[in-house]
C-alpha cells in the first residue's frame, strides 16, 4: 500500500483537514491487517492506517453514528457549495438559521453531533437541498416565493425532517457499504492492500455520489418526501406555525413561474399538485391548528425586502 493513497482518501473525506475515522470493533478486520503486516512487506505503520480505514465502514447506513454522518455530511454540502455560491448577506442568513432552529428545536431529533446549519444560496432557481448531518440551503429563489413567514418555515422544517429520518443516509446504495466492508474484511483484502484502498477510496467516492445525485439530480423517493412533508406538518404544528403555510407553499410552486422549467426543486421534488392532496389531509386530522401571525409576516417582509 502507498501512503500517498491513504492520503488521497484522508482528503476526500476530511473537509478542511479534519479526518473522519468511523468506530467500530470489527476484530476480524483487524485479525486481517494483522495477517496482512506480517505476511507481506508493508510497514507497521500503514498497517496502522489500513486498520484505521478498516474501521471507516459498516455494512448498513443505520450502524452510521452522528459523528460520521456529520462528516460524510460536510464532505456532500462541499459538492454542493462547488456548484452553488453562497448568498452573502449576513442579516438573511441569520434570520433564515433563527426560523430554521425553531423548527429544529420542535423536531424528532434536536440534538445532533455538531447542530443543524442553514445557508441561503446566491441563485434564482427554486431550490431547496439538505445534506446528512444537518447541513441545509435553500436559494434566494425558493425565499422570493413565500410570502410569510410561515412558509418559510414549512420550507425548513421539510428539509429539517429529511434530516431527521435519515433520508439522505438513506439514499446511499446498500452494495456500496457493503462492497466497502468487504474489501476490508476478505481474504483478499489480506493479499492485495494496495489495490483493495484504491478500490475503497472509488467506493467512498460512488457513496457520496449516491448522496450528491440524490440531492441535486435525482430528488429522494417520493415516499421520502411524503414523510418529510408530514413530518414538516408535525415540526411547524409543535412551534406554533400554520402548517397551512406548507399548502400555501405548494400551491404557491404550482403557479410559479419557473414550474415548468425542469430546474431545481421541480426536477428533484414530486409534482407539488400530487402532495398537496395529502398534506391538506395530514392538517385536516389535526386536533388544532395555529394560526399565521401577523407579527411574523411583518418580520418576514422586513428581512425579504433586502434581498438582491
Amino acid at each position: 500500500m502507498r501512503r500517498e493513497k491513504m492520503g488521497k482518501f484522508l482528503a476526500i473525506i476530511g473537509l478542511g483537514g479534519v479526518v473522519l475515522f468511523f468506530l467500530t470493533s470489527c476484530a476480524s478486520v483487524e485479525k486481517g491487517i494483522s495477517v496482512l503486516g506480517q505476511k507481506t512487506k508493508i510497514s507497521s505503520e500503514d498497517a496502522k492506517s489500513l486498520v484505521q480505514v478498516a474501521q471507516a465502514f459498516r455494512s448498513s447506513f443505520a450502524d452510521i453514528t452522528e459523528e460520521e454522518e456529520y462528516y460524510i455530511g460536510r464532505s456532500v454540502a462541499a459538492t454542493v457549495l462547488s456548484q452553488y455560491k453562497v448568498y452573502k448577506n449576513t442579516s438573511i442568513t441569520k434570520y433564515v438559521n433563527h426560523i430554521g432552529q425553531a423548527a429544529v428545536l420542535y423536531s424528532d431529533r434536536p440534538e445532533i453531533y455538531a447542530g443543524y446549519h442553514f445557508l441561503v444560496l446566491d441563485s434564482d432557481e427554486i431550490n431547496a437541498l439538505a445534506a446528512p448531518g444537518g447541513f441545509i440551503f435553500i436559494t434566494k429563489g425558493l425565499l422570493r416565493l413565500c410570502r410569510n413567514e410561515d412558509m418559510l418555515a414549512a420550507v425548513l422544517a421539510h428539509e429539517v425532517g429529511h434530516v431527521a429520518a435519515k433520508h439522505g443516509l438513506r439514499s446511499i446504495k446498500k452494495s456500496r457499504l457493503v462492497e466497502a466492508f468487504r474489501l476490508l474484511a476478505s481474504e483478499t483484502a489480506q493479499r492485495s492492500g494496495s489495490a483493495n484502498l484504491s478500490k475503497l477510496v472509488s467506493t467512498y467516492e460512488d457513496i457520496l455520489g449516491d448522496i450528491t445525485a440524490t440531492l441535486i439530480e435525482r430528488g429522494y423517493d417520493r415516499k421520502f418526501e411524503t414523510e418529510a412533508d408530514a413530518l414538516a406538518v408535525k415540526f411547524m404544528t409543535r412551534a406554533g406555525y400554520s402548517p397551512h403555510a406548507l399548502s400555501d407553499f405548494l400551491a404557491a410552486l404550482v403557479s410559479s413561474s419557473q414550474a415548468s422549467s425542469g430546474k431545481g426543486w421541480f426536477k428533484t421534488h414530486p409534482s407539488p399538485e400530487k402532495r398537496l392532496a395529502k398534506v391538506s389531509a395530514t392538517i385536516k386530522a389535526l386536533p388544532q391548528v395555529p394560526a399565521v401571525a401577523e407579527v411574523r409576516t411583518q418580520r418576514f417582509r422586513q428581512y425579504s425586502s433586502r434581498l438582491k
